[in-house]
């Protein structure tokens, strides 16, 4: 079944919506801070209709909130309420790991190892920004490989969700090489064919990680 080309106007906004959605991962737009339509659309060199239109998609997804006067801002989260989503995320990613573990195929594990490697060259080169995109995409890999796109979206939700608050607890180089250390692990154990050892790796690994995510947040 062919599937209709995009209108341009349609591909400006999804544009629009990928560039904040990569700032706001980075930690380039931090929680709370506002975003002015005018402003973007001389960033992105468009009327503000495909700016109001990214940013009514990113506010649907939670990405964002409306704010005053019609604004909106990067959303922010308390302390219990970034726990109550870590907890969310850490089943899902349990959920994921389980099912990348029975399911690998030598393509996804290509992918997961290639997102990696990519991890390590960043870390080593102490380039913060590509270390981001590298993690993610490791974790996208790892979702894809759960054969199953519900999963993917609900995964992939959270991880969008809470880009701004990951982000801060990657500051240093020592921040991106204990990472890079951290995927060794729960790779090799999601590669290892034992469903329960891929499952316990992934709580460890989330479990570590929100306890980062917590001391880099305050």
């Amino acid at each position: 079944m062919d599937h209709p080309t995009p209108s341009p106007r349609s591909a400006t906004r999804h544009k629009i919506e990928a560039a904040l959605l990569e700032d706001i991962a980075t930690g380039a737009l931090q929680p709370g801070e506002r975003l002015d339509e005018t402003r973007l659309a001389e960033r992105f060199g468009v009327s503000r209709t495909p700016v109001r239109e990214a940013l009514s998609g990113l506010t649907a997804q939670g990405v964002l909130v409306a704010g005053e006067k019609r604004g909106v801002r990067v959303a922010q989260y308390s302390r219990a309420e970034l726990g109550q989503m870590f907890e969310a995320m850490q089943e899902i990613e349990s959920v994921c790991a389980r099912l990348a573990s029975q399911r690998l195929t030598l393509l996804a594990r290509s992918e997961i190892e290639n997102a990696q490697a990519a991890c390590a060259e960043a870390a080593a080169r102490n380039d913060r920004l590509a270390y981001i995109k590298a993690n993610e995409a490791l974790h996208m890999s790892i979702y894809r490989a759960t054969e199953n796109p519900y999963i993917f979206e609900l995964a992939s939700d959270f991880r969008r969700k809470t880009g701004p608050f990951r982000a801060k607890k990657l500051e240093t180089q020592e921040d991106l090489l204990a990472s890079v250390e951290s995927h060794v692990d729960l790779l090799a154990k999601i590669f290892s064919e034992d469903v329960q050892v891929a499952v316990d790796g992934m709580r460890k690994h989330m479990t570590e990680s929100f306890m980062r995510v917590l001391a880099a947040n305050g």
